[in-house]
């Protein structure tokens, strides 16, 4: 059995990911309370003989006093041989209030008592222990449904690989709007010439030819990227090892439009290269 069971802070997008699933063959039941998972786990484990069974649930705090229950519903899960994948869905407090007031939807945990602020704080505190247990925790505060949707796809898409299981992302991003929150390993690339201070470069990012080519011009560049290249070809095959899922690489310049987009680019070509499953994603840069 393959089980992924996503959850998260309401509008951080599971109803996005509740279709990505579908799409994927899997299975997906919506709002569960967590104590009825064993039950339904073990339904499908013995209404389907020897086919391979594609499950995807929704647990989270919709489900009121009964979601205090999900830390013994996932352990007998596991009891019973079945090894679920955690999928957390998160935003910032800021876009997720934005993002309900855009919509015009009601939270749907709402307290007219603390407002909406109050309520997604609430809601924060409540899934904090589950977030903890997260075997992947994606922070859709810069993502679109785009964006989540092919995030999604690429990390659980399954592919033979030879690193089968890993999935990695490679994002850049700009210091100044902050650190990725799902990042693993972030890389300082601001010591690199800058081609913000060039009038004809400014405008364009790191994926076009003229910027990468003046990037790749200091003399740090090459040296870096292979340094770079040569720790991922040390560690990813560690975290392979040791039964890592998901890795996700950050490299970070000043506003994220130039230099640490030409990096990773660089990079998620190099692991391609390799074999690996590799999401490149830029986040800065269209600010």
């Amino acid at each position: 059995m393959s089980l992924i069971l996503i959850t998260g802070a309401s509008g951080a997008g599971k109803a996005t990911a509740v279709r990505v699933f579908e799409d994927l063959a899997y299975t997906v039941v919506d709002n569960l309370p967590p104590a009825l998972l064993p039950d339904l786990v073990r339904g499908y484990i013995g209404a389907i003989d020897g086919e391979t069974i594609r499950l995807a649930v929704v647990i989270d705090a919709r489900s009121g006093s009964l979601f205090d229950e999900w830390p013994s519903a996932i352990q007998a899960v596991k009891d019973s041989g079945i090894s679920p994948v955690i999928l957390f869905l998160d935003a910032s407090d800021a876009v997720l209030v934005q993002r309900f007031k855009e919509t015009r939807r009601r939270h749907p945990l709402f307290d007219e008592h603390v407002g909406i602020l109050g309520t997604v704080q609430a809601e924060r505190l409540r899934l904090e222990g589950l977030k903890e247990c997260a075997d992947k925790v994606i922070d859709t505060s810069e993502m679109d449904a785009h964006d989540l949707r092919n995030t999604l796809l690429t990390t659980f898409r399954t592919d033979d690989d030879p690193n089968q299981g890993l999935n990695i992302t490679v994002v850049s991003f700009g210091f100044k709007f902050g650190l990725p929150l799902d990042a693993d390993l972030v890389f300082d690339v601001r010591f690199l010439n800058n081609p913000h201070y060039v009038d004809e470069l400014r405008s364009y990012d790191g994926r076009n030819q003229l910027v990468e080519e003046y990037v790749m011009r200091d003399k740090d560049s090459p040296i870096f990227l292979q340094k770079l290249q040569d720790m991922m070809d040390f560690t990813i095959p560690q975290y392979v090892e040791e039964g890592k899922a998901y890795l996700t690489i950050a490299i970070g310049c000043t506003g994220g439009r130039h230099r640490s987009v030409v990096m990773a680019e660089k990079l998620g070509n190099a692991l391609r290269n390799k074999g690996n499953r590799v999401l490149v994603r830029h986040r800065d840069v269209n600010r």
